[in-house]
């Protein structure tokens, strides 16, 4: 685990944003948060998380996926690790993704999710060796 890691959530559902805050702030995580897409982009830019919670289906079918691209296509957010969670695309992945936007996402993770996988999904993903490669370019660097 890097409890320095400074862990970034962007889901609308405020319950959802506090368990995570509550379940990785408990690991030694900071956390920061954002309810819509625009906040949760300016705060990528802003805070440089090292990590990224994005809901699929913010404020509106699939925004997630809207950001996610945007995200992917920026150079200085491209290599920002990326764990989509959704209650629909968990399953369902391949139906709502095509195979080139899913190949963006590091992590999906199914609603509800429990403390001990998000905790375990997290720690992995920030302890990765080697890196996805990015949409934008080489791989970042190992956390």
């Amino acid at each position: 685990m890097s409890p320095s890691a400074r862990i970034l959530i962007v889901d609308d559902d405020a319950d959802f944003r506090e368990f995570v805050r509550i379940v990785l702030e408990s690991h030694g995580y900071e956390v920061c948060e954002a309810a819509n897409v625009p906040a949760g982009l300016e705060l990528m830019r802003d805070a440089r998380p090292s990590l990224v919670l994005l809901d699929a289906m913010i404020s509106y079918e699939l925004a997630g996926v809207s950001a996610l691209r945007a995200v992917r296509g920026d150079p200085r957010l491209a290599r920002i690790p990326l764990i989509m969670v959704s209650a629909v695309l968990s399953a369902d992945a391949d139906r709502f993704l095509p195979a080139e936007q899913r190949a963006l996402v590091d992590r999906f993770l199914s609603k509800p999710v429990s403390p001990d996988e998000l905790v375990a999904e997290v720690a992995g993903l920030l302890a990765a060796e080697p890196p996805r490669p990015s949409a934008a370019g080489p791989s970042r660097p190992a956390s």
